[in-house]
This record gives structure tokens, sequence and C-alpha cells, in this order.
């Protein structure tokens, strides 16, 4: 279909010369080296891309993605497949398409609009569109979360229309605020969002004739390589050998000793010592350390050593907060005599906190390693604020809208606005409006079920609209994303204590909406890389964005319904992979911050009301960097030290010791050995390792599912199908403490 880009060459043939240069390179490029290495400043607006190919392809992996993922995303190592595998799924099947679809064109009825079903050769902006609603898909829905803890966990009734209607509107509302801050978060050069490069790289090696050095590879053939043995690879720790997801030897030499497995573990304890043969193992939350910029991963890693080897282990053996009662390592939730908090004795019949049942009970407790991370949370928030505002100001254009005067706007997107038209900003405000009016009517009707109260929504609207930038900024330039839950989930358990689930949906309009709007934002730069027109960006990503939550939804209610015992570990089979990782910690969060509600665990009624300090020395510690990077100017790498990263390190629930190890050590090798001491073949091939590792992984998960683990079912049991054999990392250490599996300390 033809509607925002020139027609003709003879067409384009008129323009004035100024726009002639877009079949060729353009001589300025990005500040950026990582992108003036990768990204090309060529464009030809006459390529087509409302093509029936794009269509049917587009919308067909975008369900299969969405299903897939939220499919995998019960397992104990998620399998997150990113849409990298549709990148290169799509090619032979748009080559296909254009080799045997007829070539006639047709009309749309009372338009000048006219279609062919074979408009030519299958081109790069049909592919990347395509891999737009494949983008959609994999990013998963944040608010299926709230169906899963009320039917898997608290086995409570919510109905599908319930479920569906948060899950569009959390999804849609991020629309709105990519839409308003697109200007800061998009269009300057600094704001790069680097994962973007690894499928810019993908696409200019599967469409671009590569000129090859002689005797070297080419990086399709590269590429090739490298998903072949990624591939045949993963069938060894995603079936026959899991224990290659976490190598714990300390555990082997010490089988009885439980200090030993609490540091050798890289599942439940330390780490020390433990390193993982998984790809899944390096990227499964933190993401692919190849597309992490390597300033970044040292930050994130100061501070997961810092919390992991310090913090931990002073607060754990000197029993800060009784911790011995409990695990070293644990995101459970505990009572006052170390066994699991048993929530059915505080709750009462209206979904409500029972206050005298829960005093005559316990207290909740949580772990010490729990404890500071949430503490860490509330600082690395604090700190973003802080921290943006003075680095980041300039580069943004929060201090001076001429900024952009001073050629701070990416050169792509230069190109963009002078060869496109734009998208209206009343799209996005309409977009915005109407999930918002929808949401406010949604919660009215659900009330029972959803429990939040119409001033909510409109409460954690506010919340998002003020820290979108400011997050924005962090993961535009790192990668890495600082996620608003904690924040959100504080300030609504004091306001509207005792409701659970209002919680989680407060934290889910708070959180998925600036977590959706990063998404929109990336794909917006990969449009601008990729010279997209934004137009038919904006109507793929909200028509991808739907079908997504739709099938999201879908996936999530018939594996509630067909797995039974799913996310409750002592009533699933040994070795079952249904654990629910996430949706433990999500659940989690709706007891102590809805359920029981702050004021009893940080507040003047709690345990842990010190953790309130961390607000504070997270907002001065990047004022203290600064004034440091100010005293002695001539040290460059003191402004590349982000202390919100440090602060927040990472993914440190759900993740674990071993994921961050391995993480680590592959993104020192290849973003700062192969970077600095053969950037050559850095340009070249880095990226294109990255994807084909991770296409790799995901096509052999799928197959492994289906063909051989249906239903989580093992067909091996030998010491190499455990996962790391640290049984006794979980134990407490306190004395009388009891625990199945346990020794007893005296």
């Amino acid at each position: 279909m033809e509607t925002d880009q020139p027609q003709t060459l003879s067409t384009l043939a008129n323009e004035s010369s100024a726009k002639s240069e877009r079949f060729d390179e353009v001589e300025d490029q990005s500040p950026v080296e990582q992108v003036a290495l990768t990204v090309s400043t060529r464009d030809d607006p006459t390529l087509p891309v409302y093509t029936f190919r794009m269509w049917t392809i587009g919308i067909v992996s975008c369900i299969a993605l969405a299903y897939i993922n939220q499919f995998f995303s019960y397992r104990i190592e998620p399998i997150g497949i990113s849409s990298v595998a549709v990148q290169i799924a799509a090619l032979p099947l748009g080559n296909l398409m254009a080799a045997t679809l007829p070539t006639k064109k047709f009309r749309f009825p009372g338009t000048n609009w006219h279609m062919s079903l074979n408009p030519g050769p299958f081109n790069k902006k049909e592919h990347v569109l395509i891999t737009i609603f494949a983008n959609a898909g994999a990013g998963g829905a944040y608010a299926i979360g709230i169906v899963n803890i009320v039917k898997a966990f608290y086995k409570k009734r919510i109905t599908f229309f319930a479920g569906l209607l948060i899950t569009i509107t959390t999804q849609c509302i991020g629309y709105g605020w990519a839409g308003i801050f697109r200007s800061f978060l998009v269009d300057p050069s600094h704001m790069w969002w680097p994962s973007n490069l690894v499928q810019v790289s993908l696409f200019d090696a599967l469409h671009e004739k590569d000129q090859r050095p002689k005797g070297k590879l080419s990086r399709l053939q590269f590429f090739s390589i490298a998903i072949l043995c990624s591939f045949v690879y993963y069938v060894f720790p995603g079936y026959f050998f899991p224990m290659l997801t976490s190598l714990s030897w300390v555990c082997w030499i010490w089988p009885r000793s439980v200090t030993a497995q609490q540091i050798g573990s890289g599942l439940k304890g330390l780490g020390l010592g433990a390193f993982g043969l998984d790809w899944a193992t390096i990227s499964a939350f933190l993401g692919s350390p190849l597309a992490t910029p390597w300033f970044a991963i040292v930050n994130v890693m100061v501070g997961y050593s810092i919390v992991m080897y310090i913090l931990t282990p002073l607060t754990y053996w000197g029993n800060v907060y009784q911790a011995k009662k409990f695990p070293l390592y644990s995101t459970h939730l505990f009572a006052s005599d170390g066994t699991e908090y048993n929530f059915t004795r505080i709750i009462d019949s209206k979904f409500h906190l029972d206050v005298a049942a829960y005093n005559s009970y316990s207290k909740l407790y949580l772990s010490t390693f729990f404890v500071f991370t949430y503490g860490l949370g509330f600082a690395s928030l604090a700190a973003t604020i802080s921290h943006v505002w003075l680095f980041n100001s300039k580069e943004i254009g929060l201090r001076s809208r001429k900024a952009y005067a001073e050629k701070k706007m990416d050169v792509h997107t230069r190109i963009m606005k002078e060869n496109y038209k734009s998208v209206p900003q009343t799209w996005y405000i309409a977009v915005l409006a109407i999930s918002i009016a929808a949401s406010i009517i949604g919660c009215e009707v659900y009330k029972e079920q959803l429990q939040l109260p119409w001033w909510g929504v409109l409460f954690a609207c506010c919340i998002a609209f003020c820290f979108t930038l400011p997050l924005g900024a962090i993961v535009a330039t790192t990668n890495q994303v600082i996620a608003l839950n904690v924040i959100t989930e504080l300030i609504f358990g004091y306001i509207y204590p005792g409701k659970p689930i209002a919680n989680v949906c407060f934290k889910t309009y708070g959180t998925i909406s600036i977590l959706q709007a990063f998404s929109f934002l990336s794909d917006f730069k990969l449009g601008n890389y990729m010279k997209i027109p934004p137009r038919s960006m904006f109507l793929v990503q909200l028509i991808g964005t739907v079908i997504a939550a739709i099938t999201n939804l879908s996936a999530a209610w018939w594996l509630l319904s067909k797995i039974p015992n799913i996310c409750n570990v002592d009533l699933l089979p040994s070795g079952s992979p249904w654990t629910c990782p996430g949706d433990t910690v999500f659940f989690d969060a709706s007891v102590i911050w809805g359920l029981v509600g702050p004021k009893r665990l940080f507040g003047s009624l709690g345990l842990y009301k010190a953790m309130n300090w961390f607000f504070l020395s997270g907002l001065l510690a990047p004022i203290v960097m600064w004034l440091i990077s100010k005293a002695f100017p001539k040290q460059k790498w003191m402004r590349l030290v982000n202390m919100p990263l440090i602060i927040g390190s990472g993914a440190v629930p759900p993740a674990s010791s071993v994921n961050y190890v391995t993480w680590f050590v592959a993104g020192f090798f290849f973003n700062f050995y192969i970077y600095r001491y053969r950037k050559g073949w850095w340009q070249r091939y880095t990226y294109i390792l990255s994807a084909g590792l991770d296409s790799g992984l995901a096509f052999m998960g799928v197959l492994t599912y289906f063909a051989l683990g249906l239903y989580g079912k093992q067909n091996f049991n030998w010491w190499g199908a455990n996962l790391d054999n640290c049984p006794l990392a979980s134990c407490p250490t306190a004395p009388g403490i009891v625990r199945d599996g346990c020794p007893v300390f005296t």
C-alpha cells in the first residue's frame, strides 16, 4: 500500500537537490562510535512498506512470539525468545512469497489506495516492520502477573475480560508517554538504545552484499555458523545436562556443609567459583552482554559485587534482622519461627488483611538479602533523579532547548525529519486518553476483582509521567532498565493498605506504562536507524501491541488451567521447571506491599524502618560523584560512573549469582578485550554473534520442549540433571530452626 512515501523514482528526481543524497551515505555520522561503526545513513524512500507480505508474516510472528514467550516465562530459567528469531525466519518466508504471489494490483473501494500482493523483491523495510510486530510479541505483558498470582497463588477468581482489559490498557498507555518524550529520548544522538544495534547488524548482513576481506567469513556465513552451533549445543543444558546452567563445584567438594553450599551455589548462594556454560544463563535476566556497553557492564558488576560479596555476608553472618533463621538468598516470606509465611491465615473473606489474625500469627520477615534489595531499590530511584539532572540534562535538552541547535540531534533523526511525515502528537495523546478512560471504567466495573479505585489509575499515570524521562535516559544509554515498581508499591501501600490486588494493579499502571514506553521508544530509534516511515511504525506498533496482549493472556489462561500446581514449588514434582520465578517475586511483593503494607515492614510498625535512609543516600550519591568529577575534570572516566546502575545492580532478584558472573565474563571478553584490541573483528561480528546465539537458543528451546520435554517431564534421572546440586544452600543456620532436608543447628 502506498501512502506516506514517494511512489516512483521519477517523482524523486523532481524533488530538490538537497534530498538527492538519500540514496548515498551522508557525510556526517553519529558521535557514538558503536553507532557510527554499525548504522548506515543511506536511505531508499521508494521501497514499499505496506505489503501483504509484511502484514501476513508480521501478525503471525507477533502471535507466535507472544505465545511462546508467555509459555516459557513460567520456567525456572526462562527462555526469552527475542524478535531476532523472527528476523531470521522472515527472510526466507518473504523471499518465498515474493517468488510465488501474483503481481496484480488491487484497489481499495472508495479510496486512492492500491496494493499488490507482490510489489517486487522482499525488501529491508518490510523486514523491519515485521520485526517491529515481533517486538510487540516478544516484550510480554506485565499485567499477566496479576492474573497469575490471583489464580495460581491466591486461588481467587478473576474473569478473562477483566484480565484482558488491564493487559491491553496498561500496554497502550505507554504509547502516550513514548509520544510525549520522543524528542528527548529518541532525537538526540546520545540516546542511542544499544540493543538495537544487534538487529541493525543482522538486517545489513541479511540484505546487503558483504564486501568481506579475502580469506575471512562474510557476516552472513558467520551468523549461520553461530546459529547452528547455538542450536545444536542448547540441547545439552536445555535437556540432557541441565547442570551446565550452573556448575557450582564448591558444593560438590563439601556436599554436607551448609556454609560451603551457601558460599558456592550459583543459584541460591553467593556463587563463588560457580559458572554456567549456557547462553540462557548469560542472557536470561540481564540481556545480551554483547549488546551492552562495557561501562554499563562494569557499573552493574561493581554494584552487584558490593551487594553479594560484602553486604550480604556481613548482614547474614552478623545475624542482622535474625538473618540466620532464613536462607541466605531467598525471595520468599517467613514467619518468626523460620517457616514460610502462611498468608492464608491473615486474609479475610473479602480478600483484605485480617489485622487481628496478623497480630496473633506473626510479623512478616524477609531474608536480609531481600530486605537490602528493597533498600537499594529505594536508593536507585532517588539516584536516578539526581544523576540524570546532573549528568544528562544537557544531552536531552532539559536545561536548554538550544541543545538541538548545537547538533545534539541524531543524524538519522535529521534524515527522517527531512524525508518523511512525522506522527502528530495528537495521535499519541488520543491513544493515551482512550486507554486511561478505559482503565478507569474497567477498575470501577470490576472493583471486587481488581480492588483499584478510579483515582488510583490517575495517580499511577502521574507517577509514570514524572519518571519516564529520567529512567528512559538511563536505558537509552546503558541498555539496563531501572524499574519503578518499588516506589509505586511503597506509595500506594501507605495510601491504600490491606488490598494486595489493588497494589499490584497500581504498580502495573505505574510501572508497565513506562516499560512499554521504553519498548516503543526503542522501536522508534530502530525505525530511525533503518529509515522506516514514522506513520507506518505507529500503526504496526499499535496493532501489534493489541494482538500480543490478547495472545499473552490466552496463553497464560491455558497454562494456569492445564499444568497442575503450576508456580507452587512445594507441590510440583521434583525437577519440574514450572516454578514461576518472576511471578513468585510478583506475588511476594503483593503480600509485602499490598496485604501487609509498608507501614508494617518499613514504617512505624515494621522491623525494617532503617531502609528508608536509602532514599537519602541514593539521592546524595550522584551529587558526590558529580562534585568529584568537577574537582578532577581531566579524569574523563568519572563521567562513566553511573550511580543508579551501581546502586540498583541489575535484576537481583530473580536473577542469581551465576547469571551475573557469566554475563560479566562474556561482556569483558567481547566489549572490552575484543572491542579494544580487535576492533575490526568486533565491528563485523560481535552483534551478529549475539543474534546467532539468541536465535539458536530460541529455536532449540522450542524444539526441546515440544519434542522432548512436554509439560516439563524429565526423561533422565542422573547427577547432571540437577540444576546445581546444592540442596543445602537454602537451609537456615540459626539454632533450633527445623526445615525439611536441612540439619538442625544447636
